[in-house]
């Protein structure tokens, strides 16, 4: 498949290296605009699939938790399927990576409304829609973003990964409209016609690979010593971080995934939810963008610091307050207060860890937030499934968040240099 791609790219389009001088460039904005569209279309089943679920579930007559599953393992697949799709973007180039992952996504969608059992309805959105889907889009994307910017890389990336959260803002009311007129079957198999010709033709448009060299005056780098960072050995922090990443994206994942199914059990319309869901990822766009100011101003850490602690407010409010207007507004305010968060953890790397390993190390962590995406999609049907409503289900939310905001606080706390002695005082003769 690579090589039938590969001849495409020669006929075509030129896939030759631009020039230094396209840093920073129109070219460069240009392509930030396409990668932006790719993100919209490329990862919208992480988002739609929520919408789906009461109809899923009440078509295969399975549990909560299992109709969970199929979600849980396209995060799976997305978190692992990024190391992979990393290395064919690396050695092929980045538009290879993004056509592989349209036919994928198109099959995936496609497949999935033709599924005859919630067995090939899971395995279809773990491996096609996730794991050479979605993993194709996002992570080789931001990587290739950051390689046409430099004065503005922060807010260049910050934008690039907002793609997947516009995503989440306009694909859930279309999905429930396509769904109350023309079934859920017929609407994922729409979704894979649309989603793999868009892409497919938005990637011709990335085949030309970022510059090999940085102007003389852009190649500077302040980088230092970071073999031990926050004092600590460095696979250990990297442990620490990655345990924060699941915790924080368990406790995200819930009002994500189970929006639209909490507002169908309160007796409110599943289209209603799907709004919700809408404004919750259109107030997440914003907070990914001020994001990346913040972190200017006050660092990774704190930043996700700031995040977590936020999030946990959002996820309690949830517990008392139940009304249709009252949903809406706790929505916004958890797509304000936790957009923010996933991209802090670059961050975080590129503070404290040694540049060399930038790539890799940034991939662990998302892919630690993508299992914790996973694993708190399934968990929170798990619970549901136990207790029978979702108050219990929010709680295990809030544990999970306290965990990642414990071990922020203990990083920053290893961060702090070591008080100087106090200078011993003689006392004055006589």
């Amino acid at each position: 498949m690579l090589t039938l791609l590969n001849s495409i790219s020669r006929k075509y389009m030129r896939s030759l290296p631009a020039s230094p001088d396209a840093i920073d460039s129109k070219t460069a904005a240009k392509r930030l605009l396409i990668a932006v569209m790719l993100m919209m279309m490329g990862t919208s089943s992480m988002y739609a699939v929520a919408v789906f679920l009461p109809a899923v579930q009440a078509e295969f007559g399975v549990s909560r938790s299992i109709v969970s599953l199929p979600y849980t393992f396209m995060m799976v697949g997305l978190g692992l399927g990024s190391i992979l799709m990393g290395k064919v973007a690396d050695r092929f180039g980045v538009a290879k990576a993004l056509m592989l992952g349209a036919m994928s996504v198109s099959l995936g969608y496609i497949i999935s409304g033709l599924a005859p059992n919630i067995i090939i309805f899971g395995i279809s959105h773990g491996l096609l829609l996730g794991f050479f889907g979605a993993s194709a889009i996002f992570a080789p994307l931001m990587a290739d973003t950051s390689m046409w910017w430099n004065k503005h890389r922060g807010i260049a990336v910050g934008i690039c990964s907002s793609g997947n959260y516009i995503a989440g803002t306009i694909w859930p009311p279309i999905v429930q409209w396509g769904i109350e007129q023309y079934g859920w079957r017929t609407t994922y198999i729409g979704m894979g016609i649309v989603s793999g010709i868009s892409m497919f033709l938005l990637a011709l448009m990335m085949l030309q690979r970022p510059p090999l060299s940085l102007p003389p005056s852009l190649t500077t780098d302040k980088a230092t010593n970071r073999e031990q960072p926050f004092g600590l050995p460095i696979n250990f922090a990297q442990f620490l971080l990655c345990i924060a990443g699941v915790g924080c994206c368990v406790a995200m994942s819930m009002p994500q995934v189970h929006i639209v199914a909490y507002c169908s059990d309160l007796g409110f319309n599943p289209a209603r939810g799907a709004e919700m869901l809408s404004v919750m990822l259109a107030f997440g766009v914003v907070s990914r963008l001020l994001s990346g100011f913040v972190c200017d101003r006050i660092g990774g850490l704190k930043t996700l610091l700031l995040g977590s602690l936020l999030q946990a407010v959002a996820l309690f409010l949830f517990l008392p307050f139940n009304s249709l207007m009252s949903l809406y507004i706790i929505a916004a305010l958890f797509g304000l207060f936790q957009g923010g968060i996933i991209p802090a953890y670059a961050i975080i790397v590129r503070e404290h860890f040694p540049i060399h390993e930038l790539s890799k190390r940034v991939g662990l962590c998302i892919m630690s937030t993508m299992l914790g995406m996973a694993l708190g999609g399934w968990l929170t049907g798990k619970v549901f499934d136990l207790t029978g409503s979702y108050h219990a289900a929010f709680i295990n939310g809030l544990l999970w968040n306290a965990m990642n905001v414990s071990i922020v606080l203990y990083l920053l706390w290893k961060l702090k240099p070591p008080s100087a002695p106090t200078p011993h005082l003689a006392m004055p003769n006589g």
